[in-house]
C-alpha cells in the first residue's frame, strides 16, 4: 500500500546531480545520447534506475509538477508498463511544448499538434482508437500497396548510377511521398502535397534544442518559426478536412475515412480538431520510422553480404523482377525476418514513454504521481537471455522463434500497440523487395555513422552510399565502419 507520504520520498537508485551544472547536466547528457547513457545507468544500478538521484528531472512530460525520470527494460517491466493503462498514461509528442497551448492565440494548435492517440487515455482512447481501426484494416491496408509500387518505382528510377546517394534521405522522401498519398490522397507534386512538407517540417523542428532551450515567441527564434509553421499547417489541414467532409464520399485515403468514421453506439464523430491531432501522428510514424527502418536495413545489409545475397535469391525466385503482390509477400519469409531482426538490433523508436498518473510501484520502488518512466526498447531487444548474442545481427534466429510482445516490442506493446503497424510492414517489405532487385548499394565510409535522436533513432550524418545496378558484388563496401553504430551491433573489421 502506498500511502501519501510516499509522494515525498524518491527511492530510486541513481547517480548523484552534477556539480554546478546539476541535474540540467545529466538531461543534456541523455538527450544527446539516450541510448549510451542510459546502458550505463543500467549496468551500474540494474533495470529500474533513475536519471538523477532524488528525482527532479522532465524529459517528456507535459505536466506542471514532474517528480522525476525513471528508465528500466526487460520483459517483465514492459508488461507492467504496458498493460497498467490506467496508471501509465500517455502524453502528445510534442512533450513539454504542450503546457504552452493556453499561452496565446499563436499557441493554440499545440493543442492538438502531435496529440492523437498519444494525448488520450482510459476510455476517450478506446474510443478514439475504435474509430480509427477500420482505417488500418488488413484489407484496407492492402489497397494501398498499388501507391506503395507505384512511389517507390518513381523514386528508385531517379536514383543516379554509380554516384554517391544520401539513402536516408532518398528513403526519407519515399517514405514522405507515400505517407502524403496514402493520409491525404494526394502525392507531393498534386495540390495537398505541400501540407505533407509543413506537416514534416514542423515535427522535425519540435525536437530541436532550440526550441527546448528558448521557447519564446520572437522574430528569429526558432519557437516563433515553429509556430508559423503550425498556423499554416492549421489553415492548410482544415481546408482539407472541409473540403473532403462537403464531398461526403470515402476517397480511399486515410483522412477520408476518419471523417466518415462514427461511434458504433453513440453515433459520435471525431472533431476538426482530433482530425487535426490523428491525421498529425499518424502522418510522423507512417513517415520518419519507415524511412528508418529502411535506412537501418539497407546499411546492416551492406555489412552482411551472405545475407544480402540469400536475401536476393529469395526475391528473384519468387518475383522474377517484379514488384512483390500482397500474396507473394507472405512467400518470402527471409525478408520478414531480415526486417524483424533489424528492428531488434536497431529499433527504430528506442523509447516508450509514460507518466504515472497516480503512485505506483515498480521493481519494489515507489513511484509518485507523475513520475515519467522511459521503457528502454533498445535494452531490452539487447538481452543475451532472450537473444543469444544480442549485438549480431542473425535474421536466423527468427526460425521457429516467436518471442512474446513484451520481449519484442518495436512498435510497442499492449493494447497501446502502434495502428499503424501493418502499414508500416507493407511499405518496408515492397520498397526493399524492389530496390534490392534493383540495384546494389555499396556502404562508403566518408561519414561515422553515429545514433541520433529520442523519438526516433537515425543516422546523425545521413547514410552515404553508392547505387550500383545489381551486380552480386555484395562484398564490396564490407567493412571500415567508424561511429557510435559499433557498440550496438557486431561489424566487419
Amino acid at each position: 500500500m502506498i500511502t501519501t507520504t510516499d509522494q515525498l520520498k524518491w527511492t530510486v537508485p541513481g547517480p548523484r546531480p552534477l556539480p554546478i551544472l546539476g541535474r540540467a547536466a545529466m538531461v543534456l547528457r541523455f538527450a544527446t545520447d539516450s541510448i549510451g547513457v542510459s546502458r550505463d545507468l543500467f549496468q551500474t544500478y540494474g533495470p529500474v534506475v533513475s536519471l538523477t538521484a532524488g528525482g527532479g528531472t522532465n524529459l517528456y512530460s507535459p505536466l506542471p509538477n514532474c517528480p522525476g525520470t525513471v528508465f528500466t527494460y526487460g520483459p517483465e517491466y514492459v508488461r507492467q508498463v504496458t498493460s497498467q493503462h490506467e496508471i501509465y498514461y500517455k502524453y502528445p509528442l510534442s512533450g513539454g511544448l504542450y503546457r504552452k497551448r493556453d499561452e496565446s492565440k499563436r499557441t493554440e494548435p499545440l493543442k492538438h499538434f502531435g496529440v492523437g492517440l498519444f494525448g488520450v487515455n482510459g476510455l476517450t482512447h478506446r474510443q478514439h482508437r475504435q474509430l480509427l481501426m477500420p482505417a488500418f484494416h488488413k484489407q484496407r491496408i492492402d489497397s494501398y500497396r498499388d501507391n506503395i509500387v507505384a512511389i517507390t518505382q518513381s523514386v528508385l528510377e531517379q536514383l543516379p548510377i554509380d554516384k554517391p546517394t544520401d539513402i536516408a534521405e532518398v528513403m526519407r522522401l519515399l517514405t514522405l511521398r507515400v505517407a502524403t498519398k496514402t493520409l491525404f490522397g494526394c502525392d507531393l507534386g498534386e495540390e495537398g502535397g505541400k501540407t505533407g512538407r509543413t506537416l514534416q517540417k514542423a515535427l522535425a523542428m519540435q525536437g530541436t534544442v532550440g526550441v527546448a532551450l528558448l521557447p519564446f515567441d520572437l522574430p528569429g527564434l526558432p519557437y516563433h518559426h515553429l509556430l508559423n509553421l503550425m498556423a499554416q499547417l492549421d489553415d492548410e489541414m482544415r481546408v482539407l478536412i472541409r473540403r473532403k467532409r462537403a464531398s461526403g464520399t470515402d476517397d480511399g485515403d486515410v483522412l477520408s475515412m476518419l471523417i466518415q468514421a462514427r461511434d458504433a453506439e453513440s453515433g459520435v464523430a471525431l472533431t476538426e480538431d482530433e482530425l487535426l491531432g490523428h491525421t498529425g501522428v499518424i502522418f510522423a510514424a507512417g513517415h520518419e520510422t519507415s524511412a528508418n527502418a529502411l535506412t537501418w536495413t539497407l546499411f546492416l545489409l551492406s555489412q552482411h553480404p551472405e545475407v544480402a545475397a540469400d536475401l536476393l535469391d529469395e526475391l528473384e525466385s519468387v518475383l522474377h523482377s517484379e514488384a512483390p503482390t500482397v500474396e507473394q509477400l507472405q512467400q518470402l519469409p527471409l525478408l520478414e525476418r531480415v526486417i524483424k531482426e533489424s528492428m531488434r538490433v536497431l529499433p527504430l523508436i528506442p523509447w516508450n514513454g509514460r507518466v504515472t498518473s497516480q503512485p505506483t510501484e515498480l521493481g519494489g520502488y515507489a513511484l509518485p504521481a507523475g513520475t515519467e518512466v522511459l521503457v528502454s526498447i533498445y535494452q531490452t531487444h539487447h538481452m543475451p537471455e532472450v537473444y543469444p548474442e544480442p549485438e549480431r545481427f542473425n535474421p536466423k534466429r527468427w526460425e521457429g522463434f516467436e518471442p512474446t510482445m513484451f520481449e519484442y516490442n518495436p512498435f510497442s506493446a499492449g493494447s497501446r500497440i502502434c495502428i499503424g503497424a501493418g502499414f508500416a510492414m507493407l511499405e518496408i517489405k515492397i520498397v526493399l523487395a524492389m530496390l534490392l532487385q534493383k540495384y546494389r548499394l555499396q556502404y562508403l565510409p566518408q561519414q561515422r555513422v553515429e545514433r541520433c535522436g529520442f523519438i526516433v533513432m537515425t543516422p546523425k550524418h545521413g547514410m552515404p552510399m553508392m547505387v550500383h545496378k545489381q551486380d552480386r558484388q555484395f562484398a564490396q563496401g564490407v567493412g571500415g565502419v567508424q561511429g557510435n553504430v559499433r557498440e550496438m551491433v557486431q561489424l566487419p573489421g
